[in-house]
């Protein structure tokens, strides 16, 4: 009677580790979707840089002021009746 018992408890055994360990067991389910969780704080991090962007694209299409900002930023530009002075940062 005790080796049928001990037979049975070794088949569930072995019937378990796939469930917990194999290709598609528990383990790799926590790990995927530990991933996904990461993947999608990616993507929303993505999302809102997309969106600032396509904001800045529409007021650049749309509107003088920004593109007037950038070139003076950036490129440095001045009016004609402007005096461009730059000071440098202190230390």
């Amino acid at each position: 009677m005790r080796w049928p018992v001990i037979l049975l408890a070794l088949l569930l055994v072995a019937l378990q580790y796939p469930l917990w360990f194999g290709k598609g067991g528990w383990l790799r389910a926590w790990e995927v979707e530990a991933q996904l969780r990461e993947q999608r704080g990616v993507n929303l991090r993505l999302e809102q840089r997309n969106a600032g962007l396509d904001a800045e694209v529409r007021d650049l299409k749309s509107g003088n002021e920004a593109l007037e900002e950038r070139a003076r930023f950036e490129l440095g530009l001045t009016r004609p009746d402007e005096i461009f002075v730059h000071t440098p940062e202190g230390r």
